[in-house]
């Protein structure tokens, strides 16, 4: 023990030391460990280093890490430590790394609550559990249902599922999944559906008991146990609730951040409809109940909405819309009630003022009075012996009274609620068996625990001593079964407590006790406590600071309770007169609610004090001893009874446990709380499950399994034969400790620890390996690296010797070279640079000199003209002056005028107003008025003169103005004219400084020009030079131009084949998405067909109608008439038949009614569909024909037109030479004479001109056919031919063209070139380069031109086809005409059409283009005359050929006519007739018909259908021999044209092969043998239909057999839908087969030993990898594939109907073994990777084998083969993760986030996917756009299509075997 533990606790192991924040954390040690030591040294994961001091007295050691492949089990037993510390990492790791919620623990499921919605309880994963094994798949809810399930149907024992855990764990939910598993598995025995009614139960409760709290927005405020009921063959039949302590003072009080029950704001939220205005209800802010807890509203929940949902359950329930709007209304009036204000009268008597509209409305809606409503709310009655008197309450007491009151009343309704849930889940039928699914409160403890913590903790530790001893026995059973030596386990027994709370003088005894008390109160019940339990029992504690609470040692935990309260909740009392108010309501429901109650009394009959919140209802003398008799239960009674039952319950039935964990208290998302997980595992029993696995032999191993895990660390010469001997011997060497381990009968029993300390070894051993190999690896690699580096150097050595030689030699003739072309080059150089200084130096003399004289005569001329601009600005600047100062002079004058007026006027006013004036006045008055009088006279003849002079004056100013008004508009033009002179002077100062510019500018580049002269020299070198370089790159670019234009024209083309491609594969994607819509509405229609046919056959039963015979039942609902007709034999039982469905009718007639609307709407979508996908199909067929050329379907139409004919000939002349040989005699007709040779002669040789003739009219035509497509096509030739011509033309351009093309642009620029550029010597070099330019802008616009000619050419070819397919179809016409036509006028007939055909071509081609026409039409002149010469002689030859055959017939008829008397040869017929061409044909006898009698009808589908083995008719018959039969005997009854006959043939048929299908549809060899014949009848049909499309591949013969009197195209199309469904059967049947095989043999059989070792695993056991007997194994998959190919061939099913099939086989492979591989953890590894690998390479090779590989079904398998490599990938760095991306394209986003999340090293040396690397690839794949489903639809079937397949066989061949019966049958 010892040198283990010295070994274990070396330097680098991890051990856990406890923590107060993380409550455990992880260390290494740095030093290892030895006996005696007082402390360890170790460092934290942070780097720090600490001593770790031991215990002196006990000297225990810390817990040690299981190792890191241990980490993230799915079972905790599976570890190899098994302590707190290693369940809560392991825990913590699949929580938070690989977001796991479900653990095993043992038989425990531990779930924690995510606080986020995952994906992972879809209906695809409920199949994917469904019938797996517990422990095969990754833990989960359904997993524990299923295991019940499973149990349930093979132990016929009931079951239990225990789902408890804190407020906020998530047991509700778990509950919920796990009764939707039921549904979904079992389905319903009736067609009540009695699933969707069991779930529709849930939303029901949720609104009536959950509340929100500050640990859960839907918390369960009650417990419930449903116990979900099957009948024998396990379906859900029914259900019944049980519920448990309901939070009844929550409907009155709610604490902060909590909420009332959902109901209640359910209601509010919806008070604005319309059915809700009689409640008055508003906001739920309005009212007491609902606003206490300020939380009215929880994110993300709609009550509207949630309102909804609550009514449709109540409606899918049978609680009709009055009950609903009833239970409404006493809910509403619970609101109203607790808004009712209740204020002090005084200080003993309350009162509630008067029209209180709350209470109001309360009486209005319960239908009470409102005056004894609020009597009875405000006072009690109290009746004593003598007399009854009525006492008022105080205010305190009433509102407790109304609030009790509103608890009593909403605790009616939810019991009334369940009541009527639980009738509508009851059903007649007889229930089996059942399984309860418990959803109760975990252990509580708070600041202040009460009456209802108690309760709730009371009933968890009844549950966890139920727990205990059910672990406990499933040990014992386990070491028994195994022959383990049994020590007897000490475990955590809570007896005692359960004792201390419900034995005699327990706690709940002596509550009830103090609540009969008269004056007892909780004080005097404390008291009590203390001195019962204080002393006598350990686990009972008083608190120091407190007399009013207790404390108990629950298993869990200690908690402490407060008394206050609980005598109040214990008697749970309402007043009596209340509740008589209640029961004399108007209001049916609340009478319902009340009619049993019974009257709330208090257990001692006495009056409390009136300080109490109780109230009591005291019965008078009289009934004094019946009352103390009929005492109401207290509730801690009542819940004590109730619990036994349930603990009764759980006892007689199989527990399973689901223990829901709340990983926070903040309602975080995967946010992990340490301390809050352990509390929660330690109350939940989760550690105790540990701590007794752990104390016997937690880690178990089959020797198989042990074997191959451990078989490194054994010798060659250990492993023996035996493999039980040899673990035995192995583990004794390994471990010398007896005592750790124990050898049972299949296992290996292990202490805790063991298997770490195996692993240990193991990978100490390996790493030896390793490092070996790596020694002798890298040794292997640096000897080769240097081998391979020496031989490197020497070839280096060689080959730089020889290229330096090779250089020095090249080097002397080089320059030898050079010198050479130096000296005629500077010759060169230097002559050509005089020249060119010489014509420099004459250019710039020329061109200075007339620059200088234009410049000069510019400059006279400007003078001249500014001259002239000047006169006439000055003379208008002068007229401009003079103006504005006479205006200013005449302005002036009037300002000093008005100036001067104003003095005077001011002067005149002033002498006015003096006193003076007035009497100067009025002295001389008189002689001034003479004075004025005079002077008026003066003015009024001065006026007259006036008035004259203003006439002459206005005369003269009219005419003035006149005047004025002319030199006004003079005056204007003038301006304008200024004004456009001004602009103009404006312009030629601009221009003038221009012109000064410019000259600056020339003078600047006249000194440039002289620097320029001096450099010239050196620069023309230089350009000479680039412009060699540049006529280089030219013609660089002109290849590559011509280059590009190829690629674009190819690139072109292939983007018009990808198009097509493209639009095809989208036309049949939507082809097959719209068969996939049919057929699955085929298959609903099928199963409601079934179901139909099903619930027909029960009500029959029912209804107890039993009549002799058999009932037919009519299972195909169709259009078709057919479908609902009766055949002979069923008709005579019609009436009985009536008879039973006029009592079916009875029975259900809205089901019935249902079912045939339903079928009504499958008929129409089915048309709807069938409708659509022809349409597809003809879209498809179009687009397919447009990818043909028009010349060879011509072709093809004129070879098989040749053919025809010369097979005619050639069979006349066989027949000919066939007459020739029977009926050839000695003498001159016998072989060999020379008139026989001279008529063979004869016929050879116009054998041999026919077929000469016959090739040149076929060349003839193919020349037409060529000439017409070239005339046709002219114009686009044009066009496509112009850039190709182009490109010839640039490249057969030279040295010479280009200096021309240079000097044609030199000619062309120089005028318009500027001035710097005539100085280069005429602007050569400039022009050379712009020439260039410009020759590489050419080339670029001729390549746009290119492609602007590819986009016409792409729009003429599919005009041009169209054209084509027109012309097409013509000919097709005039073949079928020329077809029907005599041999001889054929030839003649197609001439003649193509003259007129090349005719109309003419003609057209003369108005298209009349100069190119003429052409072409001379040439086709000649042809049609050379044409019709051949045509001439070829029908003399015949002519010639046919009278010598009419010759040689006669004499060959007269020879034999001399010989009828004569011997006969040998092998010859004496009867052969004499004529050869008259022969008759044999099979004319017989037409290929079979005839039967109607009364035979029967007895041939008996025969053929319902009694035919498979398996002989396919080994001993041809293949689809009963579907010839069939089209034979259905081609009579054409034939006799009786429509009756036909119809009852193909009913019987269709209904006889639904039967035999319904009767043996498991069996694959009858569906596929049905298959293969219905496929062969439809095709049957389809070829002998008479329709042009299905008549191509027959002969001449099977035409004649054609159907001519019936067009069964419908019953065509209803045998097809019967082949999809036979299709969709041998799916289903081959899926039953494979299911067990797949995972198996594709994931768990080690195909390749020895590549993986299985790991250790927990008490739930997992299949083991190891192949034992009865396992299927890859080869039983690859013989089963193997089977099912073999049987379909010998059935004759059609080849690409085989393809079919091979495709959905490996689709279902590949969908099942990915589905369980993102499923189970143990098998995401590397090496299960490479196992999937070889796996799938096989059934690749299957596939090559059966040349299969191109049916698609390798394509299926993609994601499989995708997840193999993801396992197989490096997982690191980014690049890695681009990679993964990359490569994983069949598989979706959550599939590779699930297997990364999933992967688990199987050895040390593997490493785990870190989270930031899954977070990378997450981070990659946003931005696809898929589905976000995890799983593969398994039941997913690709449409299937049946692909004509025309037979060769020929009818009347056909020969009826004996073994079928049918001697009946006559042939026709």
């Amino acid at each position: 023990m010892n040198r283990e533990l010295e070994y274990m606790f070396l330097k680098c192991a991890r051990v856990w030391i406890p923590d107060a924040e993380e409550v455990w954390k992880s260390a290494e040690l740095t030093k290892d460990y030895k006996s005696g030591h007082v402390s360890l040294q170790l460092m934290l994961e942070d780097g720090k280093n600490i001593e770790h001091k031991l215990d002196p007295k006990t000297k225990n050691l810390p817990y040690l890490r299981n190792p890191d492949i241990l980490v993230g089990e799915n079972d905790l037993t599976a570890l190899s430590y098994l302590h707190e510390p290693a369940v809560l990492h392991n825990l913590k790791v699949r929580f938070i790394d690989s977001k796991l919620i479900y653990t095993y623990c043992g038989i425990v499921l531990v779930a924690i609550n995510p606080y986020e919605t995952l994906p992972i309880y879809g209906t695809d994963i409920i199949n994917a559990y469904s019938g797996q094994n517990m422990g095969d798949m990754d833990p989960h809810i359904f997993a524990v249902a299923e295991e019940a399930y499973k149990q349930m149907a093979r132990d016929e024992r009931n079951q239990s599922i225990i789902v408890s855990g804190e407020s906020g764990a998530g047991k509700t939910v778990s509950a919920k999944y796990a009764m939707r598993y039921f549904a979904t598995v079992s389905g319903s025995a009736s067609e009540a559906n009695v699933e969707e009614k069991v779930l529709a139960s849930n939303p029901i409760m949720e609104a009536i008991g959950n509340a929100k709290t500050t640990r859960n927005d839907n918390s369960s405020r009650f417990g419930k146990y449903i116990e979900i009921g099957f009948d024998n063959r396990y379906r859900i039949i029914g259900a019944n609730m049980r519920t448990y302590l309901l939070e009844k003072s929550r409907v009155v009080f709610q604490a902060d951040e909590e909420r009332n029950y959902h109901i209640f704001y359910q209601l509010c939220a919806s008070a604005h409809l319309p059915e809700f205005k009689a409640l008055k209800l508003s906001s739920a802010n309005d009212f007491l109940y609902t606003r206490q807890g300020r939380s009215p509203v929880i994110d993300g929940v709609d009550d509207t909405k949630e309102l909804c949902t609550t009514r449709n359950a109540f409606s899918l329930l049978g609680i009709n819309e009055s009950y609903q709007m009833g239970l409404f209304q006493v809910l509403a009036a619970i609101l109203h009630l607790g808004n009712v204000e209740i204020k002090d009268r005084d200080a003993d008597s309350s009162v509630i003022p008067s029209n209180n509209r709350h209470l109001m409305a309360f009486c209005e809606l319960v239908g009470v009075t409102y005056q004894d409503m609020s009597q009875w709310l405000c006072h009690r009655k109290l009746k004593t012996a003598t007399e009854t008197y009525i006492k008022p309450l105080p205010r305190l007491q009433a509102t407790n009274a109304r609030d009790a009151l509103s608890k009593h009343i909403y605790a009616k309704l939810f019991n009334w609620i369940v009541e009527h849930v639980n009738k509508a889940l009851v059903t007649n039928v007889k229930q089996h068996s059942f399984i309860g699914v418990l959803d109760i409160y975990g252990f509580e403890t708070f600041e202040i625990n009460s009456f209802e913590q108690f309760c709730i903790n009371y009933a968890n530790e009844k549950l966890q001593q139920q727990f205990n001893m059910h672990v406990f026995k499933l040990e014992q059973e386990e070491y028994m079964k195994e022959q383990i030596p049994w020590t007897l386990i000490d475990f955590y027994d809570n007896q005692p407590c359960i004792n201390l709370i419900e034995a005699k003088m327990g706690i709940l005894d002596l509550l009830d006790e103090e609540c009969k008390m008269p004056k007892g109160s909780d004080d005097s019940w404390a008291q009590k406590l203390y001195n019962t339990h204080l002393k006598t029992c350990s686990l009972f504690e008083k608190p120091r600071m407190s007399n009013r609470a207790f404390i108990i040692q629950h298993f869990a935990d200690k908690v402490e309770y407060q008394c206050d309260g609980f005598l109040e909740k214990n008697k749970d009392t309402v007043n009596e007169e209340q509740i008589n108010v209640m029961k004399a309501s108007k209001f049916d429901l609340l009478v319902e609610l009340f009619q049993d109650e019974e009257k709330a009394t208090s257990p001692t009959g006495q009056v409390q004090g009136t300080g109490g919140r109780t109230r009591l209802s005291i019965k008078p003398d009289k009934s004094r001893d019946k009352s103390s008799k009929e005492h109401k239960k207290t509730v801690g009674c009542q819940f004590r009874n109730s619990l036994q039952k349930l603990m009764d319950t759980l006892n007689a039935t199989t527990p399973h446990y689901v223990r829901c964990i709340k990983p926070n208290d903040f309602k975080l998302a995967f946010s992990f709380d340490p301390k809050r997980a352990v509390q929660q595992l330690r109350a939940c029993g989760v550690l105790e499950t540990i701590r007794i696995s752990a104390a016997g032999f937690p880690s178990r191993w089959t020797y198989q399994e042990f074997f191959s895990r451990y078989r490194v660390l054994m010798k060659q010469k250990d492993v023996l034969a035996d493999k039980k001997l040899t673990c035995k011997n192995v583990l004794e060497k390994l471990v010398q400790d007896q005592d750790k381990y124990q050898f049972g009968k299949t296992k290996i029993f292990f202490r805790a620890g063991q298997v770490a300390y195996l692993e240990k070894l193991r990978a100490d051993k390996l790493r030896a390996a390793c490092i070996r190999i790596q020694k002798t690896i890298r040794c292997w690699l640096a000897r080769k690296k240097y081998l391979r580096k020496r031989s490197a150097a020497i070839t280096i050595q060689r080959f730089t010797r020889g290229y330096q030689a090779r250089c020095l030699a090249k080097f002397l003739r080089r320059t030898q070279a050079a010198t050479i072309i130096q000296k005629y080059q500077r010759m060169y150089v230097e002559r050509k640079r005089y020249k060119q200084k010489q014509a420099a130096a004459l250019a710039m003399q020329t061109i200075l000199r007339a620059y200088m004289a234009r410049q000069k005569y510019q400059a006279l001329l400007r003078e001249h003209k500014a001259v002239i601009i000047q006169k006439h600005i000055r003379g208008w600047l002068a007229r401009c002056w003079y103006k504005r100062c006479l205006e200013a002079i005449v302005y002036l004058q009037c300002c000093i005028r008005r100036m001067r007026a104003k003095r005077e006027l001011k002067k005149l006013k002033i002498e006015a107003r003096s006193v003076e004036h007035f009497k100067k006045l009025n002295k001389g008055m008189e002689n001034k008025i003479m004075q004025l009088q005079r002077k008026i006279d003066e003015q009024s003849k001065e006026n007259r003169l006036v008035n004259e002079r203003l006439v002459g004056l206005e005369s003269s100013y009219t005419v003035e103005s006149e005047r004025m008004r002319g030199e006004l508009n003079r005056l204007r033009g003038v301006e304008e004219d200024a004004k456009n002179k001004a602009n103009q002077v404006s312009s030629l100062l601009e221009e003038l400084e221009r012109l000064k510019k410019e000259l600056s500018a020339t003078q600047q580049e006249k000194k440039t020009i002289e620097d320029w002269a001096q450099s010239y020299r050196d620069e023309m070198e230089k350009m000479v030079a680039e412009l060699k370089d540049q006529n280089g790159l030219l013609k660089k670019e002109k290849d590559d131009l011509n280059r590009l234009i190829q690629e674009q024209s190819q690139q072109m083309t292939e983007k018009m084949t990808r198009a097509i491609a493209e639009e095809t594969q989208q036309l049949e994607t939507d082809l097959n998405e719209e068969r996939s819509r049919y057929q699955n509405l085929l298959s609903e229609h099928l199963r409601l067909e079934e179901k139909y046919d099903d619930l027909k056959e029960e009500m029959a039963l029912s209804s107890n109608v039993s009549k002799p015979g058999h009932r037919r039942t009519d299972s195909t609902h169709s259009s078709n008439e057919s479908e609902y007709t009766y055949n002979s034999e069923y008709a005579e039982l019609e009436d009985g038949t009536r008879g039973r469905e006029d009592v079916t009718r009875g029975i259900d007639t809205s089901l019935t009614l249902k079912l045939q609307k339903r079928v009504t709407e499958l008929e129409q979508d089915k048309q709807l569909l069938r409708n659509e996908l022809e349409n597809r199909e003809e879209q498809l067929q179009r687009a397919s024909a447009m990818a043909r050329g028009a010349e060879l379907e011509y072709e093809s139409l004129k070879r098989q037109e040749l053919e025809s004919e010369n097979k005619k000939l050639k069979h006349d002349l066989e027949e000919m030479r066939k007459s020739l040989l029977g009926n050839a005699a000695t003498g001159a007709g016998a072989p060999g004479s020379p008139a026989y040779k001279v008529l063979l002669e004869q016929l050879n040789a116009s054998c041999e001109e026919l077929e000469v003739r016959k090739e040149e009219v076929l060349i003839l035509r193919s020349q037409l056919v060529s000439q017409k497509e070239a005339m046709h096509h002219k114009d686009e030739k044009e066009t496509m031919t112009e850039p190709s011509v182009y490109k010839d033309d640039v490249s057969k351009l030279k040295d010479d063209e280009v200096k021309q093309a240079y000097v044609g642009l030199k000619d062309t620029n120089r005028s318009a070139a500027p001035d710097l550029r005539k100085l280069n010597e005429d602007g050569e070099l400039w022009l050379v380069n712009q020439g260039l330019k410009e020759t590489i802008r050419l080339l670029e616009h001729q390549l746009q031109t290119q492609r602007r000619t590819y986009d016409n050419e792409v729009e003429s070819l599919r005009s041009e086809l169209q054209n084509v397919k027109e012309e097409n179809n013509r000919q097709q016409q005039l073949l079928a005409q020329n077809l029907q036509l005599p041999p001889e006028a054929r030839i003649e007939a197609s001439l003649q059409h193509e003259i007129t055909r090349l005719t109309n071509e003419n003609l057209e081609l003369m108005a298209d283009d009349p100069t190119a026409s003429r052409e072409a039409r001379v040439v086709i002149l000649r042809r049609m005359v050379d044409l019709m010469e051949q045509l001439e002689k070829q029908d003399r030859t015949i002519r010639k050929l046919k009278k010598q055959l009419k010759v040689y017939s006669k004499r060959i008829g007269e020879m034999g006519a001399g010989q009828t008397e004569g011997q006969t040869s040998p092998g010859q017929m004496v009867d052969e007739p004499i004529h050869p061409v008259n022969i008759p044909r044999r099979e004319k006898d017989f037409q290929g018909m079979l005839e039967y009698k109607k009364e035979d009808e029967m007895k041939l589908v008996k025969n053929l259908i319902l009694e035919l083995k498979p398996r002989g008719v396919a080994v001993n018959l041809i293949p689809g021999l009963p579907a010839y039969i069939l089209f034979m005997c259905l081609r009579h009854a054409d034939y006799v044209n009786d429509d009756q006959k036909v119809r009852t043939l193909l009913t019987s048929t269709i209904n006889s092969i639904k039967k035999i299908l319904k009767k043996r549809g498991d069996d694959f060899e009858t569906v596929s043998f049905w298959l293969a014949n219905t496929c062969r009848f439809l095709h049957c049909l389809k070829q002998y239909s008479g329709d042009e499309q299905f008549m191509k591949h027959n002969t001449s013969r099977q035409n004649e057999h054609c159907l001519s009197n019936f067009d069964l195209a419908e019953y065509r199309q209803v045998i097809s839908d019967l082949a999809i469904q036979i299709y969709q059967q041998l799916i289903k049947c081959m899926e039953n087969i494979l299911q067990p095989m797949i995972v198996s043999g594709m994931l768990e059989h080690e195909t390749i030993q020895g590549v993986s070792g299985v790991k250790p695993t927990g008490l739930r056991k997992r299949t083991s990898s190891i192949a034992d007997e009865g396992t299927y194994t890859l080869d039983s998959i690859l013989r089963q594939l193997s089977a099912f190919h073999s049987t379909m061939c010998q059935h004759g099913t059609d080849p690409e109907l085989i393809k079919q099939v091979v495709k959905q086989q490996f689709y279902i492979i590949g969908a099942v073994t990915l589905n369980n591989l993102l499923l189970r953890k143990d098998m995401c590894s590397w090496s299960k990777g490479m196992q999937i690998r070889y796996n799938v390479s096989q059934l690749e090779e299957w596939l090559r084998d059966k040349g299969l590989m191109t049916c698609g079904a390798k394509e299926t398998l993609e994601p499989l083969i995708q997840a193999a490599q993801l396992l197989q990938v490096k997982k690191k760095t980014d690049e890695d993760a681009e990679a993964i991306c990359s490569m994983c394209h069949a598989l979706t986003t959550a599939q590779i986030v699930k297997v990364l999340n999933l992967y688990t090293p199987v050895n040390e040396f593997e490493e785990r996917v870190s989270v930031a690397f899954i977070r990378t690839i997450q981070t990659r794949l946003r931005d696809r756009c898929e589905s976000p489903q995890l799983l593969m639809d398994t039941k997913m079937i690709y449409p299937v299509t049946f692909p004509f397949n025309p037979s060769c066989l020929a009818l009347e061949t056909i020969q009826i075997p004996s073994s079928l019966n049918l001697a009946f049958l006559t042939r026709v």
